[in-house]
């Protein structure tokens, strides 16, 4: 099992309000991508807060042959304390008011990938001649694609495309999606923000996966996404089973 991770400023932005952690279990491997939003240094400071609370929740409570539901749970408790923390910090100081972050956390081990997820940061299994999206975006376009107005292909240039209907942080509670799927040895799961995602379509992600290790692939990727424009700040985990 391999981790690694990589995020950058970008192009345009003046700060970085994503963040990223990546760390090994005895049977396993977790990672977790938050991309912070906000005024003056909120997003920065959601972002951090709620990948240090997931990190800690995992590493402090994740045991060796941890059953299915037992890390769904984990997972799920990991998200929503890190909710309560940044809605309790946004109403404790009126300078974080209305911070909040997206998250997507994964966990691989005993050959199952377990990804728990709320906004639009997104995770993808990259096989040998296939990736999918295993997370669904939670914005104003994608449920607009699932009501059959609008295509992915629309989605990916519509005005709106940034708009989250759920992240953590906003609201005193938090509903977050949670799935479990078979891993194969060779595969790789790639958690990213959507500053790498808005860049390239999942046949780009093939192609440059196909070409590349898992750590050279997603720093190859963030300098494609600055290339196409590195509008927003950029960031990629990715854990290779």
């Amino acid at each position: 099992m391999k981790v690694d991770s990589v995020t950058d400023i970008g192009l345009v932005r003046a700060q970085n309000e994503d963040d990223v952690a990546t760390g090994l279990l005895p049977d396993g491997a977790w990672a977790v991508v938050c991309d912070g939003m906000g005024g003056a240094n909120a997003g920065e400071v959601a972002s951090q807060n709620a990948v240090q609370v997931i990190t800690d929740t995992i590493c402090q409570n994740y045991s060796e042959g941890a059953s299915d539901n037992a890390i769904k749970y984990l997972l799920h408790d990991a998200l929503c304390e890190a909710n309560t923390i940044l809605f309790n910090l946004s109403n404790e100081y009126q300078h974080l008011s209305g911070m909040g972050t997206t998250a997507v956390a994964a966990v691989i081990t005993q050959g199952k990938a377990h990804v728990c997820h709320a906004g639009d940061s997104r995770a993808y299994l990259l096989r040998e001649e296939s990736v999918q999206q295993v997370t669904k975006d939670h914005s104003i376009v994608q449920e607009l694609v699932d009501a059959g107005t609008l295509t992915p292909e629309q989605a990916q240039l519509h005005p709106q495309r940034n708009i989250i209907t759920r992240c953590l942080g906003v609201r005193e509670s938090v509903d977050v999606d949670y799935r479990e799927f078979p891993v194969q040895p060779g595969d790789v799961l790639l958690l990213c923000s959507d500053g790498l995602s808005t860049y390239f379509t999942e046949e780009e992600l093939l192609q440059e996966s196909r070409q590349r290790d898992p750590s050279s692939l997603i720093r190859r990727l963030v300098e494609l996404a600055k290339e196409r424009g590195g509008r927003d700040n950029i960031t990629a985990a990715v854990i290779e089973n």
